[in-house]
């Protein structure tokens, strides 16, 4: 993640102020966070270099606590200071990501359940090539929904690592990365999924059936329950007459939709029809849970407009040509007018 500052292009970095960047990582990360200079997971076994768990997965009922500590390696050849805290996650609104609240944005679920050691209060230095562990407690509050409640634990570099304009101000850049922490309250447990807004866009070239057209299908994705969830998505689409035009099977998207989450994802389909009355679907569900079914649709008319502006244009054409030419056979069969003749007295 970047961690963005600014200040007017008169002022000094150290009085930069910390952006909401956000933390993005791989949906389907498996490993430690790292950036190659730094990075956090949890503390291995007493003894181990490492650790096997990719991430911190705990459960607890209201009203417990539970201990586990996260471990900050250094890797670089100098020492460095961190600032550590405990955030919500959320996914980003377009394309789903998986994000970390930046330091600045309070937490308002499982971030302020997370304690950590008086010693991590402030900042943390870490040596070169050396590691330092962060013990941190889990409260679970009384009053605790069951469920999934996701967040992580982050490690800010409070080094600004490089300026860079942005209009008229400077733009201090900091670096931060976290490990996800997963903690589930037992109780009833719903998955919910819906699919929600599909809608397409097309561009279609000027001149039709010489070239493809192009369409982008956009829908949203709502965690309705209080589990996450890993939808698969199935997309289809029918012309007139139940004619199918578009097919594609069920896929995994490696993303990790959180309680209450709502993302808005895009389907291209480079090869749209470019004319015709088609209905697309779409179509959503989890392996994880074969019950979970939901679907939208939304209809289009493709029409291959340039074409038939110009249709238009020279139907227009002829049918003036067709009234003109009528006009004239008409007046050629009218009887010719009798001349005036002046009165002799």
């Amino acid at each position: 993640m970047r961690t963005r500052t600014r200040t007017p292009l008169y002022g000094l970095l150290a009085g930069l102020l910390l952006l909401g960047a956000g933390l993005f990582l791989p949906a389907s990360a498996a490993r430690a966070a790292d950036n190659g200079t730094w990075g956090v997971f949890p503390t291995p076994p007493a003894g181990a270099a490492m650790t096997d768990r990719a991430y911190f997965f705990h459960q607890g009922a209201a009203g417990t606590a539970v201990a586990d500590s996260a471990t900050i390696i250094n890797s670089s050849d100098r020492e460095l200071t961190f600032q550590v805290f405990a955030t919500d996650a959320v996914n980003t609104p377009s394309g789903g990501a998986f994000a970390l609240l930046p330091v600045e944005t309070k937490p308002k679920d499982i971030g302020t359940w997370i304690a950590l050691a008086p010693e991590a209060a402030g900042t943390v230095t870490v040596p070169p090539k050396g590691r330092k562990d962060v013990p941190f407690t889990v409260k679970v509050p009384s009053d605790a929904t069951p469920g999934d409640h996701v967040g992580g634990i982050v490690v800010l570099n409070t080094e600004v690592e490089g300026v860079r304009e942005e209009g008229k101000v400077q733009v201090g850049v900091k670096r931060s990365v976290g490990a996800r922490l997963y903690f589930r309250v037992p109780g009833p447990v719903t998955a919910g999924l819906s699919v929600q807004d599909v809608r397409v866009s097309r561009s279609a070239p000027a001149l039709p059936w010489i070239q493809d057209a192009r369409a982008t299908i956009t829908y949203a994705l709502v965690n309705r329950g209080n589990v996450v969830v890993e939808p698969r998505v199935t997309v289809s689409a029918e012309g007139l007459f139940g004619r199918e035009v578009l097919d594609r099977p069920a896929r995994e998207l490696k993303l990790v939709l959180l309680p209450g989450q709502r993302v808005e994802l895009t389907e291209p389909w480079p090869d749209a029809p470019q004319s015709d009355w088609v209905t697309v679907r779409v179509a959503a569900g989890a392996a994880a849970h074969p019950d979970l079914v939901s679907a939208a649709e939304a209809d289009f008319v493709a029409v291959p407009w340039p074409a038939a502006g110009a249709l238009l244009v020279l139907a227009g054409a002829c049918t003036a040509l067709w009234a003109l030419h009528r006009r004239r056979a008409r007046d050629a069969r009218l009887p010719a007018s009798a001349p005036d003749v002046a009165r002799v007295r």
